[in-house]
């Protein structure tokens, strides 16, 4: 069997640290092929993409208890592998039978399994000689996500209402959950996005720290970005019930930022349940070359889901919770990656769902791995002015020297 391991080409690598700040390495350093399992999360986070996978033959086995059941898998190799070898079934978008394996870095901890007792994240777990592994959780299991952050916010996000943005003054609080299923090559939170380090916390931990940075700054509005903040539903859902119990005040605002490829209507239903007040997912294009290319999916079909349900998803609550759920939409423009045209005919599709609905057009910018030019202010004046005179009534577009509109 041929297995895989990173190797750094030294001619790019820039000596940025990411590999060993934020990667969750098992080896003692990246690179080194003594003791790579092949998990990827190097090449994945690499801004410089220093980083290459090889091959090399199996040479050692190892032998692993799963679900009670003794079984030989070669050394050297990741839990989510050694499952996949032994016939279990792994996706990236959550199917009943399969273990949901969103990030590939570590950061969700929706590929969690047990391991020695212990619940860890098997998409970074390499496999050991005598490990027992149990792939369905206790039922006593709190789920773990690692975040960072707990900041304030003088502008917010997407799904944070226009009239409350301000330069001069907080207006609400975030936190960054790591882990995402997109691979943008202009992500401009890839520090999170592929962050395999930071702290795993349970849903009530997180909520009370929160809750402390809401009090710290005086504010109302709690927000939780990423990375891909929807990646871990069983999480994400226990922590927004968690807030809600800490932040009883009907003032409290519960926000969600999202891609929202993820957000199934009854994956919605849940949320706004839990106490979700805002939302505000993103709509990466309209075409599906468009929305591979901004979003670095390659798999044409699990662009393709991801983007209709993305698509569905706003429509879905402007029909079912327009009068609870504030939403705002996030639309990206860089001439580079969407043209003037597509991005017309996003307006247009957002008009038939509602021309009141919060438009935030996003200047991209390069960042990570991107090469694009940054829109600039007469370009996101044009941009405006075009989804303005489409019929659109509430459209922000960002500039670096501040918002256009409403």
């Amino acid at each position: 069997m041929r297995l895989l391991f990173a190797e750094r080409n030294e001619s790019k690598c820039m000596r940025c640290g990411a590999c060993s700040e934020i990667v969750a390495c098992s080896s003692r350093s990246v690179g080194y092929a003594g003791e790579c399992i092949g998990c990827g999360a190097c090449q994945i986070t690499c801004p410089c993409e220093a980083i290459e996978m090889r091959e090399m033959d199996a040479e050692r086995y190892v032998r692993i208890m799963v679900n009670g059941e003794l079984f030989s898998v070669p050394e050297r190799i990741t839990v989510k592998r050694a499952l996949e070898i032994l016939g279990f079934k792994t996706s990236r978008i959550p199917s009943e039978g399969k273990i949901f394996a969103p990030c590939g870095v570590g950061g969700c901890y929706s590929c969690a399994v047990g391991v020695d007792g212990e619940m860890r994240p098997c998409c970074v777990t390499g496999v050991k000689d005598g490990m027992n592994i149990r792939t369905d959780p206790p039922e006593d299991y709190t789920p773990l996500r690692r975040l960072h952050g707990w900041m304030g916010h003088r502008v917010g996000g997407v799904g944070t209402p226009w009239q409350l943005k301000n330069p001069y003054r907080y207006v609400e609080v975030a936190t960054f959950a790591c882990g995402c299923n997109l691979r943008c090559p202009q992500c401009q939170n890839w520090e999170t996005a592929y962050n395999g380090r930071a702290l795993a916390l349970t849903p009530e931990e997180a909520a009370m720290l929160m809750t402390d940075a809401r009090m710290r700054y005086g504010v109302d509005r709690m927000a939780i970005s990423g990375g891909e903040s929807t990646l871990n539903r069983p999480w994400l859902v226990r922590y927004i019930k968690e807030l809600r119990r800490l932040n009883p005040s009907e003032d409290a605002r519960i926000h969600v930022d999202t891609n929202g490829t993820l957000l199934t209507e009854d994956y919605i239903d849940a949320l706004v349940e839990a106490g979700m007040t805002d939302i505000g997912p993103d709509l990466k294009g309209l075409r599906l070359e468009t929305f591979m290319r901004i979003t670095g999916v390659q798999d044409r079909e699990l662009a393709e889901e991801y983007m209709k349900t993305s698509w569905r998803a706003v429509k879905y609550i402007i029909d079912n919770y327009k009068e609870e759920v504030f939403i705002g939409v996030g639309v990206p423009y860089s001439r580079d990656l969407i043209s003037l045209e597509e991005v017309a005919e996003i307006g247009e599709e957002i008009c038939r769902i509602d021309d009141g609905l919060q438009v935030c057009v996003l200047d991209y910018r390069p960042e990570f791995r991107s090469r694009i030019r940054r829109p600039g202010y007469d370009e996101m004046l044009e941009v405006h002015r075009m989804l303005k005179g489409i019929g659109l009534r509430t459209v922000i577009c960002q500039t670096a020297y501040g918002y256009i509109g409403p």
